[in-house]
C-alpha cells in the first residue's frame, strides 16, 4: 500500500504496523509539508486535491509495486468534509488508476465494519478543527455520545503525547454509551498504545494511522486484514 504523509508526527506508526501486520508492505511517501499547523487555513492548503493528485504521482513513480493510495491526514481528510474528502481520494484515483482513500474515510469504514454507530472523541487539534470531524462523523449517519478538543496547536506537538497521555485522554472522552473511542490524528503515535489503550477502556479504540492501514489494505485487495497488538479492528 502506498501511504502519503503529510510532513512530521508519527511516522514510525507505519514500520511498527508492518513488523505486526500480516502480509503488509508499505510505500511510503512524506509531502515534506512540516509540523504541520492545526488551523483550518494550514489544513485546507496541505489537502488540496492538485497537490494530493501530484504526491499519488510521484508516489506510484518511485514504487510502481503499490496496489492502493492512502492519504494519511486526518485533519487534511475531514476539514474538506466528507463530501470533499471523497474528491481527494477520487483525485489521486484519477492520478494514479489505483484505488484511494483518507483517514477521516477510514474511520467511517472502520466504523461501518464494526458495526459501531455511536463513539466518543478524544481530539487534540484545537476545537475550531476538531469540529469539523465531528460534522463528518454525523454526516455519515455516527452519533457522538462525548467530543473533546485539546488545542494542540500543531502535528509535532500531538507527536509529543505518550501511551499513559493517550490513555488519560481516552478515558475523560469515554462515556457508557459509547460503542468506540476514536483518537482522530495521524501525528500521535497511537498504534504502539493500543493494545493498552483498549484493556483501559474495555472497547475498540480506534486510531488514525490504523484505520489508515487497515482500509488501505482493504483496498489493495485484503478484505480482513490480521494482525498482533493491532487492535479489534484487526481480530
Amino acid at each position: 500500500m502506498g501511504i502519503i504523509y503529510p510532513g512530521i508526527g508519527a511516522e514510525e506508526d507505519y514500520p511498527l504496523a508492518q513488523s505486526l501486520v500480516d502480509d503488509l508492505e508499505v510505500d511510503f511517501l512524506n509531502t515534506d509539508a512540516g509540523d504541520v499547523a492545526h488551523t483550518v487555513e494550514d489544513l485546507l492548503a496541505v489537502g488540496t486535491p492538485a497537490d494530493l493528485a501530484g504526491h499519488a504521482r510521484a508516489l506510484v513513480t518511485l514504487f510502481p509495486q503499490a496496489q492502493s493510495v492512502m492519504w494519511a491526514c486526518t485533519s487534511g481528510s475531514f476539514v474538506y468534509g466528507l463530501e470533499g474528502t471523497r474528491g481527494q481520494a477520487a483525485a489521486i484515483t484519477a492520478a494514479t488508476g489505483l484505488p484511494a482513500s483518507s483517514t477521516s474515510l477510514s474511520f467511517v469504514a472502520a466504523l461501518e465494519f464494526l458495526g459501531v454507530r455511536r463513539v466518543a472523541v478524544a481530539a487534540s487539534y484545537p476545537s475550531q478543527v476538531a469540529e469539523r470531524f465531528r460534522a463528518l462523523l454525523e454526516d455519515a449517519g455516527v452519533t457522538v455520545t462525548s467530543f473533546q478538543a485539546h488545542g494542540i496547536p500543531s502535528a509535532g506537538g500531538a507527536g509529543e503525547l505518550s501511551v499513559a497521555q493517550l490513555i488519560t485522554i481516552a478515558r475523560q472522552a469515554d462515556t457508557a454509551d459509547a460503542d468506540a473511542v476514536l483518537i482522530p490524528d495521524t501525528a500521535i503515535h497511537g498504534i504502539a498504545g493500543l493494545p493498552a489503550l483498549e484493556v483501559a477502556l474495555g472497547k475498540p479504540v480506534l486510531t488514525a494511522n490504523q484505520v489508515s492501514i487497515w482500509q488501505a489494505m482493504r483496498l489493495a485487495g485484503r478484505e480482513h486484514p490480521r494482525g498482533t497488538d493491532m487492535g479489534v479492528l484487526f481480530t
